[in-house]
């Protein structure tokens, strides 16, 4: 099945409610999507309630994959509120629910944002990872390019820190 994007989708409770709990189910699956697992959705909602806001009142935006009529992929295109940086843009938040993996749906999404963000004025993407998910090889695979590594930056438990790899993507470069 293929999904239906949809940028900017009206954020209704039921929706609202939806998005968190695939929230939850990707992280919980060992999606590295801000939290470290177990999570619920009491831990989730009020980081979830900033990330809507920041799309409601701008100038981030939504991007949401339906399968049918579920929400099954999404990411936040983040505006880096920083005018010497208004031409490229900040992909947080991808994730794709755990029960749909393996149906190529994480690359479409990450090829309609790319897709999406000349309409935001946007000639790249940049991209975070928690290292020690091979998560480098997926975003690779899509033509980003490791541009940077912050050591043990992120410390997801005890005696477990993990890099924060930053992953870069030329869309003049991709479109070649």
């Amino acid at each position: 099945m293929d999904l239906r994007f949809v940028l900017d989708p009206e954020l209704t409770p039921a929706l609202r409610e939806q998005l968190v709990d695939l929230w939850v189910d990707a992280t919980n699956a060992g999606g590295a999507v801000g939290f470290v697992a177990p999570v619920t959705a009491a831990e989730v909602q009020p980081v979830a309630e900033r990330t809507f806001a920041d799309v409601t009142d701008g100038p981030d935006r939504l991007l949401v994959g339906y399968a049918g009529e579920r929400p099954v992929a999404v990411l936040v295109l983040a505006d880096n509120r920083f005018h010497l940086k208004n031409h490229w843009g900040i992909l947080k938040r991808v994730m794709v629910h755990p029960d749909t993996q393996g149906r190529g749906y994480g690359l479409d999404l990450m090829r309609e944002a790319a897709r999406r963000a000349p309409e935001l004025g946007w000639s790249a993407l940049h991209v975070t990872l928690r290292g020690g998910q091979g998560l480098e090889k997926f975003y690779g695979r899509l033509g980003y390019r490791e541009v940077g590594r912050l050591p043990a930056a992120l410390r997801v438990g005890p005696g477990d820190d993990r890099d924060e790899v930053l992953m870069w993507l030329d869309l003049a470069d991709a479109a070649a």
